[in-house]
């Protein structure tokens, strides 16, 4: 079973950078279940980058630099937050750390899904920036979890949908090679974990291009509910 949901895995990853950033939930569910949990995010973050990559590649003329830029400081302030978390939890109690983060970011996943019209209606201050800046920080050092609470800051400050992926796309690629030096002082990236992604990165490049060609003629909202769903049931095995 482990080495099918490393695949299913990978896939999600190459779809949550296509513009489904609620399928990033599923890879972190997937992961931690294949493998221990805190090395599960060691194993997901050269994924991640290599999915980055493929997004910056096809969306970098949507990008929005000075979005980026607002968001770095407090997501950086987060990752360090984050990186303390994850040096402080025992291993015993990680698993059910990250059940809860992952719970947590599925909720603002629920509310961006059933209330899309609340985005552009908060407020573009700085206290709002910050805070989920933060968030984003603590959840992506934490569990490769950011994805969610950055569609809701950038549907808040009203980003249309392909500035939204090219935007997301250079905003996480920054980010998690700026995390490799804090899980690598975890011992989180060794050679057998680079090797396998290795493997995998083909299927995060498939995952990317069934994304950007077939899932648009499903209906994006049930797609999501689905994966919510899954997301939630995932979590409470963690923490339960």
């Amino acid at each position: 079973m482990p080495p099918l949901l490393c695949l299913l895995a990978a896939v999600c990853v190459g779809l949550s950078k296509s513009g489904f950033p609620g399928v990033s939930l599923v890879t972190v569910a997937l992961m931690a279940e294949a493998f221990p949990a805190r090395e599960s995010t060691g194993i997901l973050l050269p994924l991640l980058i290599f999915g980055d990559l493929c997004a910056v590649q096809a969306f970098r003329q949507h990008t929005l630099w000075h979005q980026i830029v607002r968001m770095l400081p407090p997501t950086i302030a987060g990752v360090f937050a984050g990186f303390a978390l994850m040096r402080n939890v025992p291993d015993a109690a990680f698993k059910a750390t990250l059940g809860w983060m992952l719970l947590a970011t599925t909720l603002v996943q629920a509310v961006r899904t059933a209330f899309p019209q609340l985005g552009p209606s908060l407020p573009h201050s700085r206290w709002f920036a910050w805070i989920m800046g933060f968030w984003a920080g603590v959840a992506t050092m934490v569990a490769n979890a950011a994805g969610p609470i950055m569609a809701i800051y950038f549907l808040a400050v009203a980003l249309p949908k392909q500035n939204l992926v090219g935007t997301s796309a250079w905003f996480f690629l920054i980010i998690n090679v700026f995390k490799l030096p804090f899980s690598a002082a975890l011992g989180l990236l060794h050679a057998p974990s680079l090797k396998l992604d290795l493997l995998l990165c083909p299927l995060v490049l498939a995952g990317n291009m069934i994304g950007r060609r077939f899932l648009q003629k499903i209906p994006q909202r049930l797609f999501e509910t689905l994966l919510l769903v899954s997301a939630v049931g995932a979590a409470l095995k963690m923490i339960w």
